[in-house]
């Protein structure tokens, strides 16, 4: 009597067919990345919106002096110029931005959409306030640019409400949609 050994190196599928633990793991791949930036972008935008400094036009910490600082040494000054015309307003709009594109990431609503809000703030902190950084990836927001995309090309689709509301439609349709 022989005895064979399995060579391969993965574990067989839980479920003895052909999709199992891999296609799992493929479907939910997005998921910790998801989560990780929608809570980073709701704090940062509640951090924001908590700071007495932040939302000041001038003074340690405020989102005006913070602007003055980078401005000559950013990539597009004109965007620099274009915050400080109201520093505090901007600051605002930075924050309901975060907090929309956090929220709309880690609830799966719009998320291409949000996942696009978030690439675009991203870029412009990278070319406004980090393009000074030396070497470039010192500067934390080139990375979290890089972060979005996959969920902008492959939104939400496992636990997430842009993923109920398809699969809705999609009964509705008749599988159609």
């Amino acid at each position: 009597m022989t005895h064979s050994m399995r060579t391969d190196a993965h574990p067989p599928y839980p479920d003895g067919g052909g999709r199992g633990w891999r296609d799992t793991a493929t479907r939910y791949a997005l998921l910790p990345l998801r989560v990780f930036l929608g809570v980073t972008f709701i704090y940062a935008g509640l951090d924001k919106l908590t700071d007495s400094a932040f939302l000041k036009d001038s003074g340690a910490g405020s989102i005006g002096e913070t602007m003055r600082a980078v401005r000559d040494s950013s990539a597009i000054p004109a965007l620099v110029d274009m915050a400080l015309k109201s520093p505090v307003g901007f600051g605002y709009a930075m924050a309901f931005g975060e907090l929309a594109v956090g929220i709309g990431a880690l609830l799966g609503i719009l998320t291409r959409l949000a996942a696009l809000g978030g690439a675009l703030i991203s870029l412009s902190l990278w070319l406004t306030v980090n393009w000074a950084a030396e070497p470039y990836y010192y500067g934390n927001d080139l990375p979290y640019m890089f972060c979005w995309v996959p969920l902008v090309l492959a939104g939400a689709p496992v636990l997430s409400l842009d993923a109920a509301w398809h699969s809705r439609r999609r009964r509705r349709t008749g599988g159609l949609g």
